[in-house]
């Protein structure tokens, strides 16, 4: 992408300097912060990438705000805001800001389920149908008799359809739950039905998660976004943050703008997501890092604000496949270092938390933007400063040369999962790739037939069939997914 103007660049440095913490600062931590701000470096590097600083890059992205939290020894150690919230109106990022969490909502939602687990009502692993009265879930021969359970909903073992979710401009009509479920107008994406039989696998559905949304509610006999603030928002001292879709009793000024990969601001200046648990998480890096560091405590048996040690062990424990935990991820490094984490992505907005284990530690990284480029960057910054083990993903990788015909050859729709399809296209010698709901990014050659992508650690290679005809793509991105060709 091209760099944005001169003006936008003085724009955001007389912004970088808004709100911290509350509790002033010492020397040391402040140097930390400048070293985090001057030493961005890319996920991948070719070569000749040094460190950059955020104001580059944020105007390189087209970027217009940051949030930015970093936990250290089991406290926040630092939290500050960069650019604005909303550009137009000249609206600083504070800590205060309030962001699209998206799917980092899963991970507060499962708390709440085991929340009701630990509480004796919930069996996590009953058939679903057990506790949902307002609506039930149409097993078929997908399913293969088996029933689906809560772990599945909440570890993607459940073998469910849709992906995710895309929101509703302001003014549109919103759907119940029961329809987004059944895929019923007014809602906007498919029915929620088995793909495959539940147990085998760990395959994403942000489907599954709204299942495990009407469950709360079915058995609370509650809204959603009531039960999750007073059982699990509130004890964690998360009191800015909220599940209401739109936003009630929060000043308008505190609601970050999402913007588009172009830096144009979505209409209506955010989407509305009645998909509460799998996307509709309103906070900060300040709030989320609380939910962090109460997750690292108690698994340390020193705290039980919502969940006790054996349920967050629980919790924490990957289900089925070696990465999926329950409404978390957990990455396993060689030399035992484990980090819980999880990523989001709604309209306009990006967001990427992760939590050590062990130690205390932690980084949250929060952007009004289609473009998550610079979260990554700024979370290997970070671990380079604080020598965060294991989060500094910079590799370096060599581009190699690729002919225009053999590139054109891989363009066309591969598709990952029902209604979730990668677009490849070319523009002169460079091919690009575009996922359903996501910004276009470049991939990047390393043989004739693997590309990298420098925004994220992820590869694709194309497959050819014995004629030479090329019938799918592989996608390499903690794991494997293959993609077939329709188009």
């Amino acid at each position: 992408m091209k760099l944005t103007s001169l003006s936008l660049s003085l724009a955001i440095l007389l912004f970088v300097k808004t709100n911290t913490n509350a509790q002033s600062r010492n020397a040391e931590v402040d140097d930390k912060i400048k070293q985090v701000e001057n030493n961005l470096i890319p996920d991948i590097q070719t070569g000749n990438d040094g460190p950059t600083n955020i104001t580059d890059r944020m105007a390189m992205y087209k970027v217009h705000g940051v949030s930015i939290a970093v936990i250290h020894n089991y406290k926040i150690e630092w939290a500050k805001g960069y650019g604005f919230a909303d550009d137009s109106l000249k609206i600083p990022v504070t800590t205060q800001t309030l962001f699209q969490a998206a799917s980092i909502s899963k991970s507060i939602n499962s708390v709440g389920v085991m929340k009701l687990v630990q509480d004796k009502k919930i069996d996590l692993y009953a058939d679903i149908n057990t506790y949902l009265t307002t609506w039930r879930f149409p097993y078929d021969s997908v399913s293969k008799n088996k029933k689906i359970s809560v772990a599945n909903l909440l570890s993607h073992t459940a073998g469910l359809t849709v992906h995710g979710f895309g929101g509703y401009e302001k003014g549109e009509a919103i759907p119940t739950i029961t329809q987004i479920l059944d895929g019923k107008k007014p809602a906007n994406s498919d029915a929620i039905r088995s793909m495959f039989e539940p147990g085998i696998r760990s395959e994403y559905s942000g489907g599954g998660i709204t299942i495990s949304q009407l469950i709360v509610m079915d058995v609370t006999r509650q809204p959603y976004d009531k039960f999750m603030y007073d059982n699990v928002l509130k004890p964690f001292g998360m009191t800015s943050s909220t599940y209401a879709q739109p936003p009630v009793n929060v000043k308008s000024e505190l609601l970050a703008t999402a913007y588009r990969v172009d830096g144009s601001a979505i209409k209506g200046k955010y989407h509305i997501y009645p998909e509460q648990a799998a996307a509709g998480l309103w906070t900060n890096p300040t709030d989320l890092s609380r939910y962090i560091i109460e997750t690292q405590l108690a698994l340390q048996g020193k705290s039980n604000k919502v969940l006790n040690q054996q349920f967050t062990k629980l919790r924490l424990t990957p289900y089925i496949d070696k990465n999926a935990a329950l409404g978390v991820f957990i990455d396993s490094l060689q030399d035992g270092t484990k980090y819980f984490g999880h990523g989001g992505a709604n309209e306009g907005f990006r967001c990427q938390y992760y939590g050590s284990l062990e130690g205390g530690n932690g980084v949250v990284v929060m952007v009004n933007s289609d473009h998550g480029g610079i979260m990554n960057e700024i979370v290997n910054s970070v671990a380079k400063v604080y020598g965060f083990t294991g989060l500094n993903r910079s590799k370096v990788r060599k581009v190699v040369a690729v002919a225009d015909s053999v590139l054109q050859s891989y363009t066309g729709k591969y598709e990952l999962a029902p209604n979730f399809i990668l677009t490849i296209t070319r523009e002169g010698n460079n091919l690009f790739g575009q996922a359903t709901g996501q910004g276009k990014v470049q991939l990047f050659p390393e043989t004739q037939s693997k590309f990298f992508l420098k925004v994220v650690d992820a590869q694709i290679e194309f497959i050819k069939n014995d004629k030479g005809i090329i019938t799918k793509a592989t996608l390499f991105q903690n794991g494997t997914r293959d993609a077939k060709k329709i188009e």
